[in-house]
């Protein structure tokens, strides 16, 4: 039985709603539910949320917007519901801030299983080690910081993660199955999960990190 934490579900499909919350309340989880954007956010600056399960079509606000705005006030897990074929709506949310998407129709105890590891992941530590060097790059895990030449830049918090996994090994090759393992406590999400990231980390830093790409194999931080 799972720890008791709190999960939003945000759907405008009433059947929808119920089904994932009789298989989350079975799991020991409770939940609160919302019909719109708006709501949604209403609930979440309540506090005590744990993590949030939003529908990318939404009334009043559609979830890409709901996402932004949790992202900009809060550091919780965040999953996508999509419909079948939107890959670039999934890109987008991932660009966003959200953690992790599934697509409809799905299965619950699949959505379950997602809801389990991002949690796990989020109450991970990486405290009590000394801050990793590597050029003009600083990250320090325990205060989860990141800075190139003194000046602090803003990742979420799986670039942060990803960040974190590359900088610990320099120059050993990452698998994206073993980043996604790693990074994000799952085997279910794509591979193209990883890409989004590192591609949001090349953005984000620059000239400061060297991320390689393995064609069929995956990434290596250079020395």
């Amino acid at each position: 039985m799972a720890s008791l934490a709190r999960v939003l579900v945000v759907d405008d499909e009433h059947d929808l709603r119920r089904l994932l919350k009789l298989y989350l309340e079975r799991e020991g989880y409770e939940v609160l539910e919302a019909d719109d954007g708006l709501d949604a956010l209403s609930l979440l600056r309540q506090g005590g949320i744990d993590l949030a399960l939003v529908d990318v079509m939404l009334p009043e606000l559609d979830g890409f917007e709901v996402v932004k705005r949790i992202r900009s006030e809060s550091a919780i897990p965040v999953i996508m519901i999509t419909a079948r074929g939107e890959e670039a709506q999934r890109i987008t949310g991932l660009e966003l801030g959200a953690d992790d998407y599934v697509v409809k129709p799905f299965s619950a105890p699949e959505v379950v299983a997602r809801v389990r590891a991002q949690l796990r992941r989020a109450r991970g530590s990486f405290g009590g080690r000394e801050p990793h060097r590597l050029g003009s790059l600083v990250l320090d895990e325990e205060a989860r910081r990141v800075t190139v030449n003194g000046q602090d830049v803003e990742l979420t918090r799986r670039e942060f993660d990803l960040l974190a996994a590359l900088v610990r090994d320099p120059g050993r090759v990452h698998s994206r199955d073993a980043l996604l393992e790693q990074v994000w406590g799952s085997s279910y999400l794509q591979p193209k999960t990883v890409d989004v990231h590192i591609a949001g980390l090349r953005r984000k830093l620059g000239d400061a990190v060297d991320i390689s790409s393995l064609r069929g194999v995956g990434y290596r931080l250079e020395a």
